[in-house]
């Protein structure tokens, strides 16, 4: 982990909660991880058979740990990103199965909503993780997400959306 407190890591209890409610096997699947920190969530998907990860980080000091973290596992197919998330939307996209976001929860996660149900993030089936604090509410879903289904581990809830 990185020193400080930019990072706030995805806790182990959250982190099996999300695995478990997207089936535990990712094989064939494809995982991208926003606001990655420490990679722990992208790492333990790609340990749990996602065919392509891409972590997205640009803070530096989460990105080095990001960095050793997956250098030190070797596992294929992880992809890291030194870039902001909002930079990162706007590549031409290639469709992901799972997308998490893990923002600063003072961060909006609108406009990173958005950029992924419209501009073709996720595949026909993909599915969208936020982790957000509980006391922030459903996230603002815009056109072309609803909400499947949440779960709350203490301050924290995870939020689950897909296409309609």
């Amino acid at each position: 982990m990185p020193r400080g407190r930019g990072t706030r890591p995805t806790s182990d209890r959250v982190r099996e909660g999300l695995f478990s409610a997207l089936g535990g096997d990712l094989s064939d699947r494809s995982f991208l991880d926003l606001y990655a920190g420490s990679g722990a969530v992208g790492l333990e998907a790609a340990s749990r058979g996602a065919a392509r990860v891409v972590l997205v980080e640009r803070e530096v000091s989460a990105l080095n740990a990001l960095r050793a973290n997956v250098e030190a596992l070797n596992l294929p197919h992880v992809e890291v990103r030194a870039e902001s998330v909002a930079r990162f939307l706007v590549e031409p996209a290639v469709p992901f199965d799972v997308v998490f976001l893990d923002p600063p929860y003072a961060d909006p996660i609108d406009t990173v909503l958005t950029a992924l149900a419209a501009n073709g993030w996720l595949s026909p089936k993909g599915m969208v993780v936020a982790e957000r604090a509980t006391r922030d509410g459903e996230p603002p879903w815009p056109p072309g997400l609803v909400t499947d289904r949440s779960r709350r581990y203490g301050d924290t809830t995870l939020w689950y959306g897909r296409r309609p």
